[in-house]
């Protein structure tokens, strides 16, 4: 026979294009529409229903940037129409291949009752099936011209990204508003034929599946009467019903489908148009799950649940029943689908104690996966936060992404510091946006590399991103690949149904053991500083209301805690750690409101501190240093309050050459006529700390321009040019600071922009605290502190959540070289056996440590920078322009446990409040290297206390826990502070306990008071 496949095929493609598509609709009649648009802001349904609109009409042009605009349409079904489906075709001026990135609209009722959302890929709304004939028709949108910022030449800069600079020309133009027939029949042969298409396109050329397709599909375009292919779709399809109902291979990958709408909290959209778009595509999924019975549909982020109870009642109504019938399922676990490198400790665990609460307290459902499909990375702290929660599984995608090696497995046990193991699973779909083509389907098999030990995997299906969510095309591909020769198998499972069964097959699946870096979007550490600096100071003054409220509310009659005033900001400070709102990537528009909110927040929780403060300080007139770190602090203990240590002082002087020497006798520094630090000498260890002939504390500016997605990459080309900013305005010795401390300040101008620096020596350590000043004007360039250092190092150890991590600092694979700009919390710390040096920042988390060899000496430096600030121009056009303050210190001999007390140091200042009598800590540690992230009430207003802590230097250890109260006893609780199944409570002996610990491990007890 004849290879006539090409032919086939490409006779495939037009017909659908050109008659069958067409024939979806075969007979239309015009809405009327009128047109109300809302000033400024949305305006609550009421109000928008009520509204008096004016007649516009299709081809009218509408929608200024970020506004709303309420379409009223109506019309009556034609009495010729009785007996068929009607719908209504509603096109806003939607581009197809956006869906998420456009306009869109939420249809309702008169009564305000919400039908469904509306989107490039989901324009319909159903009248009557069948309907009567002359039924009248009488539809509200509530359309959100939202502004095209990614378009398809991607990254320009744009004023659209903050309604105070994107103009009000209209954005949208009306393309259809009609009444439309719609035939059934031709929409089935429709997925009929795209589904086969797909599938043929997959096949090898040379196998009998694709040729029993190839005959088939040529069979049913025979069928069609090209003039009258509504009178002929069921012949048709009669014609594929054979090759549509041979079964699978009993060896077919096996996909389960979970209904999915990756929704970002903010990202090209501010937070107020997600409630509306989550809102929009809840809609239509209860719609959809209403319709089609086997379809089940997961949505994560216990916020945007929230945010329909409180803002969409009408919707939430909808949500409610569909959970309570199984097929719309809380997922996660988690408040926002958060990025997971920069949160804190406590952070990373309340994204968890928020989340997983919500569903249990609205729905009773207990998440046992973490479900973070998008997230830029995960820092090898995470797993024992996912168990210590109660969850057991994670699922991500978006490794998939990374740009030089391929992750080697879609199916593993991921192992964190501590040795806690999580299942994981990447879906080899290699996307969260599934649509059910059969190039994603074909993908996901051929791509899944657990193959001959595992068979499942997990594909969300929907789309995203800017919501939307599965569609009734998808629905009906997902049906018709359920059981199909020559494809994977296709059944809607939820999250648990998935896991439960990948587990079941995989019992002993490979391990990878620490961080799984994302070889991509490295610049997140970085962009929008003043979001990164809001997020870090916000974790910190919530350690320090939690722990001085709950001092003060043992110990202070009448103090009141606050858990309504905590909880509210403790989900505001989780909200902004979505994974494109912290890490910098979203539009000018939420990092403006982003740093209003840090603003307000930072107001409000100093409030809480200053009245714990002062209730615990009591009358007296006696000065009082408030202790807020895990360790001692010049004399106050760590948790507690008074009297501080007077520690020496230190000098500066004149240095030969030009500059200063700064002096305590424990270190010497010497800052050269450039403002460059030189040397930087242990008299203790008679070590000097910087290498020969080399000068720290250098800023060093590269140009920036990545190939794309320039808020989130720095490519690795950025080093090829570097600019040394080595000239100096001023080198000056600066007034004493508080404390006895010495100082040199120093000016640099460059560019556009200007940088002032003050380093100071305080009396009795061996810091050299350098506090910089940055009025940045630059465009795409980036900003770098650089501090070579002699250490011969072939590792160095970077914070991450309750431990540190070690990276290598060679590049001997391609997985090493690949981390070329990485994440820390509050410290990185390099050393050799006996002696290193840690950098400690208040604020920044983004660095990179490089490592070379001296021709002179064959000695080894050691160079980390701190990265700065960027200047990229796509989202946010005006990205970090302005002013910024960062705190560093150099910490010269410091072993990891002083890296660790040095970090909390720089971030948690002394407060000095006047009162009558010291504070003792609520809580005491016997052991340093054991430090608490938190001291609280219990969140049930029970009054129990709740303390959580760590190992913090990879080792054992055996602390003695003393409660600064009368304990009446005490349990071993998850994060959500309930006692974990099958461990035995610590005995109390009085009213300490003593817990071992593993390196790194976490531990949360919970104390009755007597």
């Amino acid at each position: 026979m004849h290879d006539d496949r090409t032919l086939v095929e490409a006779r495939l493609k037009r017909v659908l294009d050109e008659r069958i598509r067409p024939a979806v609709y075969p007979a239309s009649v015009p809405l009327d529409v009128a047109v109300w648009n809302a000033p400024g802001e949305p305006v609550p349904v009421a109000e928008g229903l009520a509204a008096e609109p004016s007649p516009t009409a299709v081809g009218e042009r509408w929608g200024a940037p970020w506004g709303t605009s309420w379409f009223r349409v109506t019309g009556t079904v034609p009495k010729e129409w009785a007996g068929k489906s009607v719908e209504a075709i509603l096109d806003l001026g939607f581009d197809e291949n956006m869906p998420g990135f456009q306009c869109e609209g939420l249809v309702y009722r008169p009564d305000g009752t919400p039908v469904k959302g509306l989107n490039p890929r989901n324009q319909w709304v159903r009248i009557a099936a069948p309907a009567e004939g002359g039924e009248e028709v009488r539809l509200h949108v509530e359309a959100a011209s939202n502004p095209v910022i990614l378009d398809y030449h991607p990254f320009l800069p744009t004023q659209l990204g903050d309604k105070e600079t994107a103009g009000s020309e209209p954005q949208y133009k009306l393309e259809r508003m009609d009444l439309a027939v719609f035939d059934e029949t031709v929409w089935q042969l429709v997925i009929d034929l795209e589904v086969l298409g797909e599938l043929m396109e997959e096949l090898p050329t040379d196998s009998g599946r694709r040729y029993d397709i190839v005959r088939a599909v040529g069979r049913a375009l025979d069928a069609v009467d090209l003039q009258d292919v509504n009178g002929s779709a069921a012949a048709a399809r009669a014609q594929l019903a054979g090759v549509l109902t041979t079964p699978a291979e009993p060896s077919a990958h096996r996909i389960s489908a979970v209904g999915h709408a990756h929704i970002d909290s903010a990202w090209l959209w501010p937070l107020r148009e997600t409630v509306r778009k989550v809102a929009r595509t809840t809609s239509n999924m209860t719609a959809l799950i209403e319709d089609e019975p086997d379809f089940v549909f997961a949505m994560s982020q216990a916020q945007q649940w929230a945010w329909i109870k409180e803002h969409r009642p009408e919707v939430w109504a909808k949500v409610k029943k569909a959970v309570a019938d199984g097929r719309f399922v809380p997922a996660g676990g988690m408040w926002v689908e958060s990025d997971t490198n920069m949160p804190g400790s406590e952070a990373m665990a309340r994204q968890f104690v928020h989340g997983k609460r919500f569903f249990l307290d609205e729905f009773g459902v207990e998440n046992d996966e973490a479900w973070l499909p998008d997230t830029f990375g995960f820092a090898a702290g995470l797993p024992q936060i996912i168990k210590a929660a109660g969850s057991k599984w994670l699922l991500t995608q978006k490794i998939s992404w990374s740009q030089t090696n391929r992750f080697p497995h879609h199916t593993f046990n991921w192992e964190g510091i501590d040795g806690t193991r999580i299942f994981t699973h990447f879906p080899p779909v290699d996307t969260y946006n599934c649509s059910m083509k059969g190039s994603e389907i074909a993908h996901a098999a051929k791509n899944f590399k657990d193959k001959g030990v595992a068979r499942h995997s997990l594909a969300p299906t929907g789309w995203g991103d800017g919501g939307g969510g599965t569609t009734r095309e998808m629905i009906a591909k997902a049906a018709r690949l359920r059981d199909l020769e020559g494809s994977a198998t296709v059944q809607w499972e939820t999250p648990e149904q998935f896991f439960e069964k990948a587990e079941a097959e995989y019992p002993n699946p490979p391990v990878w053991v620490g961080e799984l870096y994302l070889e991509l979007h490295r610049a997140t550490l970085t962009s929008q500083a003043g979001t990164k600096q809001g997020n870090r100071r916000s974790e910190h003054l919530l350690r320090e209301a939690e722990l001085w409220a709950a001092t003060a509310a043992v110990r202070s009659a009448g103090f009141a805690y606050p858990y309504e005033q905590l909880d509210r900001i403790w989900k505001t400070v989780l909200l902004h750690q979505f994974h494109d709102i912290l890490p910098g990537s979203s539009i000018a528009w939420v990092h403006r409101e982003a740093r209003a909110t840090y603003a307000a927040l930072a107001q409000e929780l100093t409030g809480i501190i200053d009245e714990a403060q002062r209730a615990l300080a009591g009358e007296g007139a006696d000065p009082l240093v408030f202790n807020s770190t895990p360790h001692p602090r010049h004399g106050v203990p760590a948790g507690g309050a008074g009297p501080a240590a007077v520690e020496g002082r230190s000098t500066v002087a004149s240095r030969e050459g030009g500059g200063f020497v700064l002096d305590n006798g424990l270190l010497r520094v010497e800052v050269d006529g450039r403002g460059l630090v030189v040397s930087a000498y242990d008299l203790l260890a008679d070590r000097e700390t910087v290498a020969p002939g080399r000068a720290a504390n250098l800023p060093q500016v590269h140009a920036d321009f990545p190939n794309m997605w320039d808020a989130w990459d720095v490519d690795e080309f950025y080093r090829n040019t570097v600019t040394d900013l080595v000239e100096a305005d001023e080198v000056e010795a600066a007034d004493a600071v508080a404390g006895g401390g010495a100082s040199v300040r120093v000016v640099r101008s460059f560019g556009d922009s200007r940088l002032t620096q003050l380093l100071t020596l305080t009396p009795g350590t061996q810091r050299l605290d350098i506090d910089t000043e940055v009025d940045w004007h630059e465009t795409e360039k980036f900003l770098k502190l650089a501090f070579p250092l002699d250490i011969h190092a072939e590792r160095y150890a970077s914070e991450t959540q309750f431990g540190h991590f070690y990276r290598a600092t060679h590049t001997n694979t391609s997985w090493e070289a690949a981390k070329f700009e990485a994440c820390n919390h509050r410290f990185v710390h390099i050393e050799e056996p006996g002696w290193g040096v840690a950098l400690v920042n208040d604020s920044t988390y983004g660095h990179d440590v490089t490592r070379t060899v001296r021709d002179e000496d064959s000695g080894t430096t050691t160079t980390v920078r701190v990265s700065l600030l960027r200047a990229p121009r796509f989202p946010d056009p005006e990205t970090d322009q302005g002013v910024h303050r960062f705190r560093h210190a150099l910490v010269a001999g410091a072993a990891i446990g002083d890296a660790v007390r040095e970090g909390y140091r720089i971030n948690l200042p002394e407060r000095r409040v006047t009162g009558g009598s010291e504070v003792a800590p609520l809580v005491t540690v016997d052991d340093d290297a054991v430090v608490v992230t938190a001291v609280k009430l219990a969140d049930d207003g029970s009054g129990d206390v709740v303390v959580r802590f760590h190992e913090s230097r990879g080792g054992r250890a055996k602390p003695t826990l003393t409660a600064g109260f009368t304990a009446g006893s005490v349990a071993v609780t998850d994060l959500l502070e309930r006692p974990l199944d099958g461990v035995n409570a610590p005995e109390l002996a009085g009213d300490a306990v003593t817990v071992p610990l593993r390196p790194f491990e976490l531990v949360t007890l919970r104390f009755t008071r007597a």
